[in-house]
């Protein structure tokens, strides 16, 4: 019988620790390749690299670097590379937390979200620290989700998005199955100049902060839980349709 193929993605760079700890986890699975990027793509969203070519370098066996994006991964590897389909892609584990809004802005749920695209069950993993202490947390969660779905499959259409404490395995209180809450970014541009004397900008700021809300990933990180957010590929604000059904807006 056939071992479950798993095609493993991150937005750090193929020399992430966190891509290293979320194989290890999932080896024990099947079958693991990696399509990874060649240096760091965090907050590229779900950009591909359509105005240039893409190059693709074996570092060693199931390791592969790819010049570009998560989500150019992702899609070189399963409509090209492969040779045949995955059961499974995982992307991870990202070093900071992808909570609420950040899932918008966030290479890490975009190569998960690419995976789910093209019809392949998919989620993403983030360690909610920036420097983390405990990433093997993350993966070892990654590494029983992985194994449920595989068993038990994922609704159509959806794409997991995860993220877990930075504490050890044993002081994590529970999972919980939560929906996005909602970001208050505070940043800020920044303009110098360069010693040309031509004007750049930073986009920085503060940490962001959350609005405080019931059932949100924000309150199961709070309550040291795992947070486990079903994405769906519909973004359609249905409720909002019947405000646009207006004469005044007929040809």
């Amino acid at each position: 019988m056939t071992q479950p193929l798993i095609l493993a993605t991150n937005d750090d760079g193929i020399g992430a620790p966190g891509l290293e700890a979320l194989v290890a986890a999932l080896r024990p699975l099947g079958e693991v390749v990696v399509y990874a990027p060649d240096r760091q793509q965090s907050a590229v969203g779900h950009g591909v690299s359509l105005h240039e070519p893409l190059r693709v370098v074996t570092l060693r066996d199931g390791w592969h670097m790819v010049d570009g994006t998560p989500t150019d991964c992702v899609m070189l590897a399963i409509r090209r590379l492969l040779g045949r389909r995955p059961n499974l892609v995982v992307s991870g584990v990202n070093p900071g937390a992808n909570l609420g809004d950040d899932v918008t802005y966030s290479g890490t749920v975009a190569g998960a979200y690419e995976g789910m695209l093209q019809r392949v069950p998919a989620f993403a993993v983030s360690n909610v620290a920036y420097r983390p202490q405990h990433i093997d947390t993350a993966a070892t969660f990654a590494g029983k989700l992985a194994r449920y779905v595989l068993e038990h499959g994922m609704p159509e259409e959806t794409v997991l998005n995860v993220n877990v404490p930075d504490v050890p395995y044993a002081q994590l209180t529970g999972v919980a199955i939560t929906r996005m809450g909602r970001r208050h970014y505070q940043d800020e541009i920044i303009e110098r100049r360069d010693p040309r004397g031509q004007v750049y900008y930073w986009i920085g700021g503060p940490e962001p902060s959350h609005y405080p809300e019931e059932g949100t990933d924000f309150e199961a990180i709070e309550k040291t839980m795992v947070s486990v957010t079903p994405l769906h590929r519909d973004l359609t604000h249905h409720a909002a349709l019947h405000h646009f059904y207006d004469p005044r807006l007929e040809l």
